[in-house]
């Protein structure tokens, strides 16, 4: 059955016949009677692609594609969006631009907040696109960007509700780069995603790009401080979110299980120094900070971005790349892992230390402590 006929037998289906204190209501009586008057101003069963695009741009986005749920890149993605929201046909895929020399910043109270300010202007832009489609007469929906998540699935099932990056490539606004983000062909890995889901089709659909933004410079690789990223493309995801996502999800269970195996003050603070303590401590009160995120911070992809890379390399990487590199920061790695391996031998100025990440089961009492170990 086509979306057209689906909408017309909407508009021209008889109403159900209603018990008579129903019927009675103020409130059914105006819907009845609205109806009526209405009925010539039912939404279209497709949505002008021009119309969507100006109103999601309106509303904050810098870019937006839409691509129909039976992509078949999306045969992943239909279960979960059928489930989010039933009757969904399409998704609309934005991407919102981050301030490049925010995300660059060795500070990372710098880097931190421009991810989770654009992380709420995509979020807000995506509730008014819903908003606009919903008054409009459509059946939207709008997932997080990020955190809010499903935490009740948490560890054995996924916890978002929509993989905002794959809709994204499908939708061709992007291609997901050697260091897992996606690349935008104008603003670079630069951006964050947003989805809303749609229960009509929309008269034009996105088509992935024919290219792939990334320049091939591993910058990426030389950047990632416990090694997650290789030249060959593989990548180590344990690594990256035990180290990066410390203050999250399992890093706080790991922090947490820490303090419940400290037989005292004295014994807890010989593990947790008093810069971890207050960095914990600001990740529970505020956003939680993101540890690194160095990967997409040196990465020169992007019409808008790649300027000043091909002008001076050089200058580029003592800019940018090294900064990052020679930050002294602690570097969170799993006992034995190829990170800690990594970490020790190509980062020795930046202190190591091992943690259960969250996991598994923390080890038992007289096995590793999760100190601090200075390499040389």
């Amino acid at each position: 059955m086509t979306a057209a006929r689906d909408a017309d037998e909407r508009t021209t289906a008889p109403p159900p016949r209603l018990p008579a204190k129903l019927a009675a209501h103020p409130s059914v009586r105006a819907v009845l009677a609205r109806r009526g008057v209405d009925a010539a101003d039912s939404p279209p069963a497709v949505i002008d692609a021009a119309w969507l695009r100006e109103l999601c741009l309106a509303a904050g986005a810098d870019d937006v594609a839409a691509v129909s749920l039976d992509h078949p890149d999306l045969a992943g993605e239909r279960e979960h969006a059928l489930s989010a929201l039933p009757g969904t046909r399409s998704l609309i895929a934005m991407a919102v631009r981050m301030n490049r020399d925010n995300c660059r910043s060795p500070a990372r109270s710098v880097a931190n907040q421009e991810f989770h300010q654009t992380d709420e202007q995509a979020n807000h832009a995506a509730r008014s696109v819903t908003q606009a489609l919903q008054d409009a007469g459509y059946r939207a929906l709008n997932p997080s960007v990020g955190f809010p998540q499903e935490m009740d699935r948490f560890p054995s099932e996924r916890i978002w509700v929509v993989a905002h990056k794959t809709v994204a490539v499908a939708a061709g606004l992007g291609v997901m780069g050697l260091h897992r983000n996606v690349i935008h062909p104008k603003f670079g890995s630069f951006v964050l995603l947003v989805t809303v889901l749609v229960d009509a089709e929309v008269s034009e659909y996105g088509q992935p790009l024919d290219y792939n933004p990334c320049i091939d410079c591993k910058l990426c690789v030389a950047a990632c401080p416990v090694g997650a990223i290789a030249k060959d493309g593989s990548f180590d995801a344990l690594a990256c979110t035990t180290h990066n996502y410390r203050e999250f999800m399992s890093g706080f269970t790991d922090w947490a299980q820490t303090v419940a195996d400290s037989e005292d003050a004295a014994d807890y603070r010989s593990r947790v120094s008093d810069s971890e303590n207050a960095s914990m401590w600001q990740s529970l009160s505020s956003p939680p900070g993101y540890k690194s995120g160095y990967c997409l911070a040196v990465c020169p992809a992007g019409e808008d971005v790649l300027g000043p890379y091909l002008d001076d390399r050089k200058s580029f990487m003592d800019t940018v790349l090294r900064p990052l590199q020679d930050k002294k920061e602690t570097l969170y790695v799993l006992p034995g892992s190829h990170a800690q391996e990594y970490a020790r031998r190509r980062f020795p100025h930046k202190p190591v230390k091992e943690v259960t990440g969250g996991w598994h089961p923390p080890a038992k009492r007289g096995a590793s402590t999760g100190r601090e170990t200075h390499t040389s």
